[in-house]
């Protein structure tokens, strides 16, 4: 059983037990997360697609992080014209587990 949300301008695939890192959501470590915006759900062989969105189902999880993602290096050259710029980027992000995916 899985389902695809939407989350942060993005979509994700998502099993029950799975760990997902998605764009940065309020809450503290251990509080509950629900997905309403979900896409598509497909279980064994009856797949339920939304038009745009599906609304009996929903996923549930719990925060497990709140940090930032590895740097990363922007870097600006121009040659022969003495310029060089360097530039670094952390993105924040928050860590869910899934606990369950609800279809009434």
């Amino acid at each position: 059983m899985y389902a695809v949300i939407a989350s942060g301008g993005k979509q994700y695939r998502v099993e029950q037990g799975e760990i997902l890192r998605v764009e940065k959501l309020p809450g503290q470590v251990g509080d509950t997360v629900s997905f309403d915006q979900v896409l598509m759900f497909a279980d064994a062989d009856n797949i339920s697609v939304g038009q745009p969105l599906l609304s009996n189902v929903s996923v549930r999880g719990h925060i497990v992080e709140q940090d930032r993602a590895k740097k990363v290096l922007i870097f600006k050259f121009r040659r022969r014209k003495r310029y060089r710029k360097t530039q670094g980027h952390r993105q924040s992000f928050t860590a869910v587990k899934v606990d369950a995916i609800e279809a009434a």
